[in-house]
């Protein structure tokens, strides 16, 4: 009888078939991804992050309903499967917003290797922010139909996080910096307006 792979941080940088990844038993606490043929391990986002992410999922769950022309499906987390390389790399967005999905009682037999995101999202962990900011983008930007990518940071206020928006222009990312308390509207998204700050929301 085969054993089944036990991974941990101790395990980071390892070479493994993302079968594998699937298929073993992963220390908790800890996100595992695949990123050019070799195993990356990061710090679970803290509860600010995970509370952060949760509401974004509802709203982009409720803008979806809405406007099911613009995207279809919201997955959280999600797998992005990069193209151009014959080491798999495989970064798994908080979030990930889609079109043209099958209806939901066909999702479960997806792969997702055929479909990839419009828009995908991070919250950033203070324990890895280099994730996010530094190993992502370029990643995100090998994906044709992603057009956005968005990384929230709660790091200095988590009640009125910052973000950083990524946005394809001329097939690189033009970068928007939008301060804490600020609005965000983008034509991807017509009609939604992101504002993340917990004192305008009680207002």
């Amino acid at each position: 009888m085969k054993t089944a792979l036990r991974l941990s941080p101790a395990d980071h940088g390892t070479r493994l078939p993302i079968e594998e990844l699937d298929e073993a038993e992963q220390r908790e606490g800890y996100k595992y991804e695949i990123i050019h043929g070799r195993l990356y391990v990061s710090p679970q986002p803290r509860m600010t992050a995970t509370m952060l992410t949760m509401w974004l999922i509802e709203l982009l769950l409720e803008y979806s309903k809405e406007r099911p022309d613009v995207f279809n499906g919201v997955a959280a987390p999600a797998r992005v499967y990069t193209p151009g390389s014959d080491e798999i790399a495989a970064p798994e967005p908080d979030i990930a917003c889609y079109q043209g999905l099958p209806s939901r009682r066909r999702r479960r037999a997806i792969d997702w290797r055929r479909y990839t995101p419009l828009l995908v999202i991070e919250v950033i962990s203070p324990d890895d922010p280099g994730k996010d900011l530094v190993r992502n983008p370029p990643l995100y930007l090998s994906v044709p139909s992603i057009k956005e990518y968005w990384v929230i940071d709660p790091r200095l206020d988590p009640m009125r996080p910052s973000f950083v928006i990524h946005q394809r222009h001329r097939g690189a990312w033009r970068v928007v910096e939008v301060a804490a308390g600020g609005v965000y509207t983008t034509k991807l998204l017509p009609g939604f307006a992101l504002q993340l700050d917990a004192d305008a929301e009680e207002e």
